[in-house]
């Protein structure tokens, strides 16, 4: 079993990309450093609010509604003991 990218995990390599374009920007030209983090940190920001509002990690709303049963949750989050 091999293992895919999905989409948060490109997200985050955006994010890490942008926030480092921004430092070698700042080092390697002469626009000054603080203006090329900011400028690429705004980027990274969008990056996350993409990820939280556009394409969120859920379908629909009705998705925040529904109650999860503690036997439904994965033994590796579940604080409860498990029942063997």
């Amino acid at each position: 079993m091999g293992y895919t990218l999905q989409y948060y995990d490109l997200v985050l390599a955006c994010i890490a990309a942008s926030l480092a374009a921004g430092f070698v920007v700042g080092y390697a030209t002469p626009i000054a450093f603080e203006l090329s983090v900011t400028v690429f940190a705004v980027v990274a920001i969008g990056f996350v609010v993409h990820a939280m509002f556009v394409n969120g990690p859920v379908d629909e709303l009705e998705d925040l509604t529904e109650e999860v049963e503690p036997e439904d949750v994965p033994a590796v989050l579940s604080p409860l003991e498990t029942p063997e």
